[in-house]
């Protein structure tokens, strides 16, 4: 793929990534999939503030779909951090039964925002 049409394709995943973060973790977690995406037992106060931290990130990101070479050092942080967070979830879901429905929850999620942004990274930046 060229890196112009990479370029433009980052652009378009920065911004729906960014509109997810903001609006469908929410929604995701409260009416599509509640289990795949919560902590069990429901824990309300550690959801809130993953949300707000999700939400800030998503601020972030659409406004670095305007610009996203000028935003690498964040686009690069999205990367790792949803890695580093569906990994360690990973990890607690082999351990843990109770955190199993994660596995088909926000685990893909986040490698899948991680494997995309990392694909259309470009080369020469």
């Amino acid at each position: 793929m060229k890196e112009e049409t990479k370029l433009k394709y980052l652009k378009v995943a920065l911004m729906v990534f960014g509109i997810i973060y903001v609006a469908g973790i929410y929604l995701m977690m409260h009416w599509i999939q509640p289990a795949g995406w919560s902590w069990m037992p429901r824990q309300p106060e550690y959801e809130w503030m993953i949300l707000g931290v999700y939400a800030t990130l998503g601020v972030f990101l659409i406004r670095a779909s305007r610009d996203p070479l000028a935003n690498l050092s964040l686009i690069w942080f999205t990367i790792f951090s949803n890695i580093v967070h569906a990994g360690i979830m990973l990890v607690q879901a082999i351990i843990d039964v109770t955190e199993r429905p994660n596995l088909v929850g926000d685990i893909p999620a986040l490698f899948l925002v991680a494997i995309v942004l990392w694909i259309l990274m470009p080369k020469k930046a």
